[in-house]
């Protein structure tokens, strides 16, 4: 298969899909191909820019000062968030969820929970986001 961008007389541009450069020619002089747009049966070939990807070893670099720097800013911005946080361990989803569905008292918490626990969380709507930074739970600080 090849694809092909193609022109009308009014100048429409669209893209069309054929089995190869003699079925295209072999359509448009059987007056076959029209533009989706008007109608119009006067359609060749628009002038087309290649397609060629980026070499997979020249993304844009990202400074590792820059992305030190900033992993040190999401880190003291977390870490300002969880002093004013409670911990609840491995209780979080089910403390979550009771305090989503009114259950329990509303307050800023964070713990430990399991992958399927977090996509459980989320289905349900309740309110959770991932820590950016791994933190150390209380109880196995020295």
């Amino acid at each position: 298969m090849i694809v092909f961008d193609l022109k009308c007389g009014t100048g429409h541009v669209f893209e069309a899909w054929f089995g190869s450069s003699d079925a295209y020619e072999a359509q448009r002089a059987g007056g076959m191909i029209q533009c989706p747009m008007c109608g119009d049966g006067d359609v060749a070939k628009a002038v087309m820019a290649p397609n060629v990807g980026a070499k997979g070893n020249q993304s844009p670099a990202i400074a590792p000062a820059a992305l030190k720097a900033a992993m040190a800013a999401v880190a003291e911005i977390q870490s300002k968030m969880l002093e004013k946080s409670q911990w609840v361990g491995t209780a979080f989803a089910d403390t979550a969820r009771a305090m989503h569905l009114g259950d329990a008292p509303q307050a800023q918490i964070h713990g430990q929970a399991t992958a399927d626990e977090a996509r459980e969380l989320v289905e349900e709507g309740v309110p959770v986001a991932p820590l950016l930074v791994p933190i150390v739970p209380p109880e196995a600080c020295n």
